[in-house]
């Protein structure tokens, strides 16, 4: 389903603050992987997602998700087959449009667009049965603002909207990050679930190491832009985090000065 190839991305090139972001990334996902993503800050976790979102052009490389090359394509060409929720609650609604409008956003994307009316009694249904699985009351709210709900609601509904038209590849960028460890938790299953349901192809930063674990059938490491470890399956199933801290200091040479990571243990 993706397939990256020694793609490279360095910032403020021939500057005084150029940054070597990607130093030749090579990872290929199968259709219905779940791989979650961990490392240091700077590591380069969220420009890997900010590259294959087309948030910036990569240096050189190749990108191709499903067959379909969209290494030089631009964000907007990109969004038919991404689905993206942020670390920000905030950033993936509109605040000023009621909860129906914002899926019907998400419904429609990368169809045509016309004039007729807004959302019709059909797919209010749908949305109500939708937002009913969410276990949040939100069904009962559906013309509410969605500057009104908590972090959490509006996560969830981000979350919702991601995925209401399938996409190729689910991008989950520390989506949890920002809430209180219950919220956190309840997202997290939440996630999980369609993720399993939709037989959905994603991809998670996270600092939390157990969530690393536990979640999803593959998991990569991240160090000054490089993927030092890349694993599977029951072998994955087995790590402790006593392993991940060891196979880190093995590739990098080096300790984890991450403390929020030491913190996730």
């Amino acid at each position: 389903m993706l397939t990256i190839s020694n793609v490279r991305k360095t910032f403020n090139k021939g500057t005084i603050n150029e940054k070597k972001a990607l130093n030749g990334i090579d990872l290929h996902l199968d259709e219905g992987d779940f791989c979650t993503i961990i490392g240091g800050n700077g590591a380069g976790k969220s420009t890997m997602l900010n590259m294959i979102a087309g948030v910036y052009p990569i240096d050189c490389g190749k990108i191709v998700i499903d067959g379909v090359n969209i290494s030089r394509e631009p964000e907007y060409r990109r969004a038919k087959y991404i689905g993206r929720v942020f670390q920000d609650p905030m950033r993936g609604t509109a605040a000023n449009m009621e909860i129906q409008e914002n899926l019907a956003l998400a419904y429609r994307r990368g169809q045509k667009r016309g004039l007729g009316w807004g959302i019709k009694n059909q797919e209010k249904e749908r949305y109500k049965e939708l937002l009913t699985q969410l276990d949040l009351g939100l069904e009962n709210r559906m013309t509410s603002k969605v500057g009104l709900l908590s972090g959490g609601q509006r996560q969830a509904l981000t979350l919702l909207m991601a995925t209401l038209q399938k996409p190729k590849l689910l991008l989950l960028d520390e989506h949890t990050a920002a809430l209180d460890p219950k919220t956190a938790s309840k997202v997290l299953s939440l996630t999980e679930r369609m993720v399993e349901s939709q037989n959905l192809t994603a991809m998670m930063v996270t600092h939390n190491m157990n969530d690393a674990i536990h979640i999803g059938n593959r998991l990569i490491m991240m160090h000054e832009g490089r993927i030092i470890y890349n694993v599977a399956g029951e072998e994955k199933k087995n790590l402790k985090v006593e392993d991940l801290l060891r196979k880190f200091e093995q590739a990098s040479g080096g300790q984890f000065a991450n403390d929020r990571m030491m913190l996730a243990r």
